[in-house]
């Protein structure tokens, strides 16, 4: 059976800094928003000698490696995204990387992602990527071949991958050599085994485990081998823990779990059997983020996702780096073995993304290049944070991006732009679809409605069986109270979205038929019944149909497809024939309900097209389609 990825998780030289001028404020072009970044994924080498990066050519990736001792450029792959995506790389000496890879299958209806290992050593004389990962004869052929759980930092030609060579789904871990593909089994699987967690010094310590709804951990004891149950909750309760590392002491790991309805990092102590929780990061506020940095020359953990560097080397660095470039968001990428060499990467208000690089003993900073080249200065318009009531009085956040020569106290015609997930949350960072209806004369709302992630525990869980309620509300509600502000009027608004937001879109006409003049869905949901019953293909089909909700009959009656006679404005459906995550047949069923309904639409299938817009003449048809559909309606 194969793996669903969550339904719920989820869609060369320096360039300077432009100066303003008249002619960047003029109309920019289609592709200066819906291009793919012009360069992204920077990472150094372990010795600093060298980073690697992705580069935009004409909407081809190229991963490319420069020599910072002789200039010189490799190039390594390349994709255009449509069949072969590059999903991630990394170092695992300074001349070989590894490559993690992906593309779509399909299984009758059903459509699933695979990915692959591939390696590339700049040492070769063969100057292509192969492929690691060959199953024998006799083993599985796993779906997902690309999970490798360690670097193994201190060993130059291995990593620790969990695969699922011997059982299906029941992943083991191997040490595996990248550059020969030798495959040494270290840990074999156990009941219900879904990943596994190494520490610091290389070895398994933890594993993952899904039965059903009912999640647990598992910690290995260093000295006497034996497995115990450390962490066990039921899925979307509040006592639900994920497991981020380990620290370079093997007996300290950080945790992040529920602290006054705020997802928190702890320290856990293993060597005490009560296995004791110290609070290190929490905001009263908001959920912390849960990534893990480590100092490169301790080997311990250096900071937690939203907090201040504890490593007094690395808050002087950042200091510095805030002082260079004032005025702006500057976060550390990667930094070597060393360091010396680091990447970063930089927003401010006038600034789309940009990475740096900085060389500690020279005491520079320079330029590499602008992740979207022409949206800067002037052009850059950027989103205000602003706080609304829902009906019920609870507070919701929404960024507001205003169009390009706004004038106060003037209505504008208006999209709301809710995100998709619907586990997942907009921010004050960039991103190209605000932008870009923004740049052409549109107010863009996006608010993070109940449901969304980062306000708290009982904030979120209104997403677990709340599809077309209070989630659907705030939303008709962030409407209400743009026409209340004087930002629109009620007949000049639209609302769009992609994934759970082309679901909520296509609900807002149905729940809320005279708020808006238009719908626009890009791989909308459609049919809530649809993916309970395509669950049953997957492993993880009891948490799916949890988080829609029980009951099945209810789904019924918050499915747009089962009201397309109730709709009574034009709707746009866009979606990708290979869509692994929202299967086309959701908007092609839409389509159908439509027509027979007589209901004024447009549908468009991108041929090969996934659930994120990877390909790049993807992105411009989408954005093209969706404009001159609301120019139609709004202006």
């Amino acid at each position: 059976m194969a793996r669903l990825l969550w339904f719920i998780f989820a869609l060369g030289a320096a360039t300077l800094h432009i100066s303003s001028s008249a002619k960047e404020t003029a109309a920019l072009p289609i592709e200066a928003f819906a291009s793919l970044p012009m360069v992204s994924q920077y990472k150094l080498s372990p010795q600093g000698s060298k980073y690697a990066y992705v580069a935009n050519g004409k909407g081809d990736l190229y991963l490319v490696v420069k020599d910072l001792n002789t200039g010189k450029v490799y190039p390594v792959t390349k994709t255009d995204n449509l069949n072969i995506k590059l999903n991630w790389f990394d170092w695992v000496n300074d001349s070989l990387l590894v490559l993690g890879v992906s593309y779509t299958e399909s299984r009758g209806h059903i459509r699933y992602t695979r990915t692959e290992l591939l390696s590339y050593d700049l040492n070769s004389k063969r100057k292509s990527t192969k492929i690691v990962i060959r199953p024998g004869r006799n083993q599985h052929n796993a779906q997902i071949k690309d999970n490798v759980i360690s670097m193994l930092p201190n060993d130059p030609e291995h990593v620790l991958l969990s695969i699922d060579l011997r059982k299906a789904n029941l992943p083991d871990v191997y040490k595996l050599n990248v550059r020969t593909s030798k495959l040494k089994r270290v840990m074999s699987y156990k009941s219900h085994v879904e990943d596994w967690v190494a520490d610091r010094q290389g070895n398994v310590r933890v594993s993952y485990h899904v039965d059903g709804t009912h999640i647990y951990y598992q910690l290995r004891d260093l000295k006497t081998e034996k497995w115990r149950t450390i962490f066990d909750y039921e899925a979307f309760s509040n006592d639900q823990v994920t497991v981020l590392g380990f620290d370079k002491d093997p007996n300290i790991f950080y945790i992040k779990a529920i602290h006054n309805d705020k997802a928190s990092i702890f320290k856990v102590d293993a060597s005490d059997p009560a296995l004791p929780r110290t609070l290190v990061s929490h905001n009263p506020d908001y959920d912390v983020g849960s990534r893990l940095y480590y100092s490169p020359f301790s080997g311990a953990v250096a900071a937690v996702s939203g907090s201040e560097y504890w490593d007094e080397d690395l808050k002087a660095l950042q200091t510095s780096i805030d002082h260079a470039l004032p005025d702006a968001n500057n976060s550390i990428q990667d930094i070597d073995s060393r360091g010396n060499s680091y990447v970063v990467y930089s927003e401010s208000e006038t600034d789309a993304g940009s990475y740096l690089l900085g060389n500690r003993e020279k005491n520079t900073i320079k330029y590499l290049d602008q992740q979207y080249p022409y949206i800067h200065g002037e052009t850059y318009l950027g989103k205000e944070l602003i706080v609304y009531k829902a009906r019920d009085d609870i507070e919701i956040e929404a960024y507001i991006t205003l169009p390009r020569g706004y004038q106060a106290n003037v209505q504008y015609p208006a999209i709301i732009l809710p995100h998709g997930g619907p586990y997942s949350r907009d921010d004050e960072t960039f991103d190209y679809w605000s932008e870009f209806f923004a740049h052409n004369g549109y107010i863009v709302f996006q608010p993070n409605y109940r449901g969304s992630y980062g306000y708290g525990f009982e904030f979120a869980k209104a997403a677990i069986g709340g599809w077309g309620k209070a989630m659907q509300n705030d939303l008709e509600d962030a409407a209400n109270w743009l026409v209340a502000n004087n930002y629109s009027k009620q007949d000049k608004m639209c609302i769009a979205g992609g994934s759970y937001g082309g679901y909520a879109a296509l609900m807002a006409l149905v729940k809320h038929p005279d708020t808006y003049r238009c719908a626009a869905s890009f791989a909308g949901v459609s049919d809530l019944g649809l993916i309970y019953w395509e669950a049953a293909r997957f492993t993880n089909k009891d948490i799916v149909r949890k988080q829609l909700g029980g009951d099945r009959a209810q789904l019924d009656t918050v499915s747009p497809v089962n009201f397309a006679k109730v709709i009574k404005k034009p709707v746009l459906l866009i979606h990708g024939s290979e869509d692994s995550v929202v299967p086309v047949r959701h908007s092609r069923n839409m389509a159908k309900a439509l027509e027979s309904a007589g209901k004024d639409f447009k549908y468009i299938e991108l041929d090969e097209g996934d659930h994120h817009l990877s390909y790049q003449p993807h992105r411009i048809k989408t954005l093209e389609s969706m404009l001159a559909f609301f120019d139609k309606q709004l202006m």
